[in-house]
């Protein structure tokens, strides 16, 4: 009997190595699933399809492999929650040998840069819920593998039910393929929507976020879910940085006490996506990164000595969840992923477009913040979430710095700044 060569094609056949596609292209007979045998559709072999009942297609395998080069192709690795073991059980093990490649749970923790090796992976296909029920008492970090049963909109449900409406859910849709979608949701956003079938979801239960923003606040992640000690060289990020920390145009920064207030009304949550118009020196974006495990800070600025002072300064801080794109909005924003969060701490004339922009991109859970020295760029703000139908909250913010005067102290004022905040669900979230 020639040997079985069960290959695991990673997330396509882009991840086959040269050796596992020569197998391949000397195979006599291709074993698989209809989608897996679709990404060969000119291959000579005679094909056999794994459909309802796979082991009734496996034992076909051993009369054919007398004089025949037979392959079977997996999905990710075969030995993860993959065919690899009932070819085995089939087989045996001196008739299989067994080519691993990547997994999608290592798939989709690199697109989502998170660290799994304190996560619990659960594979609901096939199984009932009592995996998922068990973990949620166990894990705060959760990756599930699913099935037409137990979708993410099921998931959701399920979670809901559970009292668990603070959680974040991440679903990647078609990894590796050029349908491939990564979005985070909660589950109250998840629970209605539907999904490609080829899928997997993240969890993060409601704990994480507080125990991993409180672990980055004294140390920057080497993977923004995981806390860790900073690259050696790097400074100390940490909420609040005085403007002196940072290299930035005179004046051109949102003071530390206004940075404050702006992240707290923007409400980041792990995995969100937050973009930051003319984001000067990235103050307010690099100390979000903090806040957002998982997630995603684009900071956009047209000046490239700015947009050079935020690179700058992402890397004496050693902030990896921080890309800069140096371009004109509100046009430059049209290749960047929908956010979830949006500030907008400069604009001038283009506000309003900028503004617009921003909102046609995000959900009736989305959140604009917009600082405003000028009672032009205020009145500019409230007209267009008026028009558009969203809430808004407007703070001013006035700011008295102690300084020295003679052998005492007085206070001296800065700038009033108005905050606009704009969101189109409930207040609160």
């Amino acid at each position: 009997m020639i040997p079985v060569q069960v290959i695991g094609l990673g997330m396509s056949p882009s991840d086959l190595t040269p050796g596992a596609w020569e197998i391949i292209r000397q195979a006599q007979v291709l074993v698989g699933g209809r989608r897996l045998l679709g990404y060969f559709p000119e291959h000579p072999a005679r094909k056999i399809v794994l459909g309802k009942d796979p082991e009734a297609a496996l034992a076909q395998i051993p009369a054919l492999a007398a004089d025949q080069r037979v392959v079977v192709l997996a999905s990710g690795d075969p030995l993860f929650y993959g065919v690899g073991p009932l070819v085995v059980k089939v087989l045996g093990t001196e008739a299989v040998v067994i080519h691993p490649n990547l997994t999608a749970v290592q798939a989709a923790c690199a697109r989502l840069q998170m660290a799994w090796q304190d996560t619990e992976i659960i594979s609901l296909h096939g199984r009932s819920w009592q995996p998922l029920e068990e973990a949620l008492g166990r894990r705060e970090k959760l990756i599930i593998y699913t099935d037409p049963e137990h979708t993410p909109a099921a998931i959701a449900r399920f979670l809901l039910a559970r009292g668990q409406t603070g959680a974040r859910m991440c679903v990647l849709e078609d990894l590796g393929q050029e349908t491939e979608r990564v979005a985070w949701l909660s589950p109250e956003e998840a629970k209605d929507r539907e999904f490609s079938p080829l899928n997997l979801v993240v969890v993060l239960l409601d704990q994480v976020a507080f125990n991993v923003g409180a672990n980055l606040v004294f140390a920057l992640p080497a993977s923004p879910l995981a806390a860790a000690s900073q690259p050696p060289g790097t400074a100390c990020l940490h909420l609040g940085l005085p403007e002196e920390a940072l290299e930035h145009q005179r004046g051109l920064i949102t003071k530390a006490e206004v940075r404050a207030v702006v992240l707290a009304k923007l409400a980041l949550q792990p995995g969100m996506v937050l973009w930051d118009v003319g984001a000067g020196c990235g103050s307010v974006g690099l100390e979000a990164s903090l806040l957002l495990p998982g997630g995603r800070i684009i900071a956009v600025e047209q000046q490239e000595e700015r947009a050079g002072q935020i690179k700058a300064n992402a890397g004496k801080y050693g902030v990896r969840n921080l890309e800069v794109v140096c371009g004109l909005a509100p046009g430059c924003l049209a290749g960047l992923p929908d956010p979830q969060r949006v500030f907008i701490g400069g604009g001038g004339q283009d506000l309003a477009a900028i503004l617009q922009a921003a909102l046609g991109r995000l959900d009736r859970e989305g959140r604009v913040v917009i600082t405003a020295a000028l009672l032009e760029t205020l009145e500019t703000a409230r007209q267009v979430f008026s028009e558009a139908g969203w809430n808004q909250e407007v703070v001013q913010l006035q700011v008295s710095r102690s300084q020295p005067l003679g052998e005492g102290v007085f206070m001296q004022a800065l700038n009033p700044v108005w905050i606009v905040t704009g969101y189109g669900g409930r207040p609160g979230i």
